[in-house]
């Protein structure tokens, strides 16, 4: 997000406290935002060849319009061409709402679909509509905007990596973090095109190429978190998942017992873990029972989430597979239903206490085939 007030000079403020034989060193430190473009093309062609399932259209629409906003930031900011001045706003105005679509998708409370086809674009119109009639309302609906959207970013977070239904279970945790992180780069936007409101008003737009430069970085950091959310970064899982399990400090009902009792059969009868697309949203389907009751019974018998719950069977099975020589320790991650190898690596670890290959030597001869229980931390 930039703001839409402006120099008189061709160049920017900034640009103005130098000298001309200093103004060609600056024009070439400026273009700082082509290179955020460039990363961003580069992020966008990765996250095009992905097969994630939550690598969809609204993240890669995001970083097309983040990567286009970056160059017209460069052009504006960096060479002094006030021809692109009212896009930026405009282009401004529709980054926070396809942030929502893409981060509310994974929730399924928020309709991303209207956000697209409704909202953004009739941000965008009433941004350009006020630029001509009301240009002095532009910055502050701009921040009030940003900060809407961060509000309802952290409110979605507080429903932890369990209340992201339509992500795969082994990416909710990198999710949720990445929407935290959404939300506080979305705050941080609006509170530097305040430091730019203040700038020009106290010292008309001294520093005002600098704090747009830095709000643009920013920009670069939210498409960092849809790499995220799409599956691209291998952070642990350990804190984000053990918050959430301690949260359920109620004791388990009989209603809780049901849905963990109806899991464990489909899990053991039908192998749902195998299936590594499987998400919170797939298991309410199949047990019959709503999103938050599956969650919040999970939490209360097993101390655990639903992503630990449903990775101890497939950390079982891969034990169970890897006792027959022939299968290599990638054909049993696959099998059980894991999908990258890291997430592999780390919940083996975290439920048998040793490496896949440790455990083969020492422990998959002597394993009990039956699978009644997930967790295999008692199993040495």
């Amino acid at each position: 997000m930039t703001l839409s007030r402006r120099p008189q000079s061709r160049f920017s403020p900034f640009e103005t406290r130098f000298s001309p034989s200093l103004r060609v060193v600056f024009l070439l430190f400026v273009p700082l935002p082509f290179v955020n473009a460039l990363l961003l093309a580069l992020i966008f062609a990765r996250l095009g060849r992905s097969n994630a399932l939550i690598a969809t259209k609204p993240f890669l629409l995001l970083i097309a319009l983040c990567a286009l906003q970056s160059v017209l930031i460069g052009l504006r900011w960096g060479y002094g061409i006030e021809a692109v001045r009212h896009a930026i706003p405009v282009l401004a105005a529709s980054l926070p709402l396809i942030t929502l679509a893409c981060f509310g998708g994974l929730a399924g409370g928020i309709r991303s679909g209207r956000n697209l086809k409704v909202f953004a674009p009739s941000a965008m119109v009433t941004v350009a509509v006020l630029l001509f009639f009301k240009p002095e309302l532009v910055d502050l609906a701009l921040i009030l905007l940003y900060l809407a959207a961060a509000l309802i970013l952290a409110r979605l977070a507080l429903a932890g990596p369990d209340g992201l239904g339509n992500a795969r279970l082994d990416a909710a945790a990198n999710a949720h973090r990445a929407i935290w992180l959404a939300a506080v780069c979305l705050g941080l936007s609006a509170c530097l095109d305040v430091l730019v409101l203040v700038d020009f008003e106290r010292s008309g737009g001294v520093h005002a190429a600098a704090l747009v430069s830095n709000a643009n970085l920013v920009s670069l950091l939210l498409i960092g978190l849809s790499a995220l959310s799409a599956g691209h970064a291998q952070a642990g899982t350990g804190e984000a998942e053990q918050s959430e399990a301690s949260k359920a400090t109620l004791a388990p009902s009989p209603q809780d017992a049901e849905i963990v009792d109806r899991l464990n059969r489909l899990m053991s009868e039908q192998h749902l873990y195998r299936d590594d697309s499987l998400n919170l949203a797939k298991l309410s389907r199949k047990s019959g029972f709503p999103t938050r009751l599956v969650s919040q019974a999970v939490n209360r018998v097993t101390g655990q989430n639903v992503s630990r719950f449903v990775n101890g069977y497939r950390v079982k099975e891969v034990c169970r597979l890897l006792a027959d020589p022939d299968i290599t320790v990638i054909h049993a991650m696959h099998l059980a239903g894991f999908s990258t190898k890291s997430n592999f690596n780390r919940e083996f670890l975290r439920v048998t206490g040793k490496t896949p290959e440790a455990w083969r030597k020492a422990d998959a001869a002597a394993l009990p085939i039956d699978a009644a229980e997930p967790d295999l931390r008692t199993i040495n």
